[in-house]
């Protein structure tokens, strides 16, 4: 160490002065500018972090809706009128009810079970009843024991019974055995019809579930529109919403018109109401031949809504016939 090189004074004042002023200006530089390949790992990873969680969230909304509108559509195909019960793609039994079914008072139905009796022997049979609009569940049929099978048939092919639904619109009929769900069916239950209490006392609600919707009234000669050969309208097809209109009646098959007297009662599908359209009574007085009909009456009436009407003829008390129109106007 007493070689010449090691001997004597090697840095200046000023020299030590600028090396240290030089090795802190380099430690701030390293602070003040990090790495360029920290800056792409960090900006990578936080990219990768957003786009996972992002695409997280839209799948579960997606799922989310997915399984909402599965459900709006099931619950869609669960009300939809059906007669019959399926399982695994095979039909456990059918049902058959009333034509002219609807609420307020019992009507017949046929249940068809379709598996071998064993399956049906010594249980026990109930039916419940739920209502689409207000949920209402209501046991139509309280439990019964099955002992034999139907007459006639080797299994429960034509089980039958009584049922009465408190009102209208869709129900659903679940059906047990052993306090065990075994299947359900779909249908349309009428409206009740209320009479108007100052129908005429000869006018019968039974009237009314013999109403064939399917026998519209037809173009008769003479601007007629009605059923040929039995009655028929002279201004059916005029608008009469809520407005005086005058009809001419005609009437085919009345042979003593003296003191004959016709009753007009109105019947709207839709709401399932009956109403007075004649503007002056529920009756009025039969006249002479007239457009080669046998009789004849002209009225003013009055249609209160727009639909499928049903016009109900009473001669002297008796139904003679029924008109039905699509009212429009």
């Amino acid at each position: 160490m007493n070689s010449s090189t090691h001997k004597g004074i090697h840095f200046t004042d000023l020299q030590k002065k600028k090396i240290r002023a030089s090795l802190h200006d380099s430690e701030k530089n390293m602070i003040r500018k990090p790495n360029l390949y920290i800056y792409l790992i960090t900006t990578l990873a936080a990219s990768l972090f957003i786009l996972l969680f992002y695409t997280d969230i839209i799948a579960n909304l997606s799922l989310k809706d997915g399984v909402k509108q599965g459900a709006k559509q099931t619950l869609e195909s669960e009300w939809k009128i059906r007669n019959d019960y399926s399982r695994n793609g095979k039909v456990l039994f059918y049902v058959f009810e009333d034509p002219y079914l609807s609420a307020g008072k019992p009507f017949g139905y046929i249940f068809s079970f379709k598996e071998p009796f064993d399956a049906y022997k010594g249980k026990e049979i109930e039916i419940y009843a739920t209502h689409k609009d207000t949920g209402e569940r209501i046991n139509v049929l309280p439990s019964k024991k099955v002992t034999e099978p139907s007459s006639g048939y080797s299994s429960l092919g034509r089980f039958t019974t009584m049922l009465i639904l408190p009102k209208g619109g869709l129900w659903k009929y679940e059906v047990y055995f052993d306090k065990k769900f075994y299947g359900d069916v779909v249908l349309s239950v009428g409206k009740e019809t209320i009479l108007p209490k100052n129908i005429p006392n000869f006018v019968q609600t039974s009237d009314f579930e013999k109403i064939d919707w399917n026998r519209k009234a037809v173009y008769i000669d003479n601007n007629i529109l009605g059923n040929k050969h039995k009655s028929g309208v002279i201004g059916a097809d005029m608008p009469s919403i809520n407005i005086n209109q005058k009809w001419m009646w005609h009437l085919w098959g009345i042979e003593n018109r003296k003191e004959t007297k016709l009753t007009v009662v109105g019947f709207h599908r839709e709401t399932g109401t009956v109403h007075q359209i004649l503007t002056t009574s529920w009756t009025i007085g039969l006249g002479g031949e007239n457009n080669g009909a046998d009789a004849h009456a002209p009225s003013s009436v009055n249609i209160p809504t727009a639909g499928e009407w049903a016009i109900l003829l009473y001669v002297d008390g008796k139904l003679f016939d029924v008109l039905v129109y699509n009212i429009k106007d």
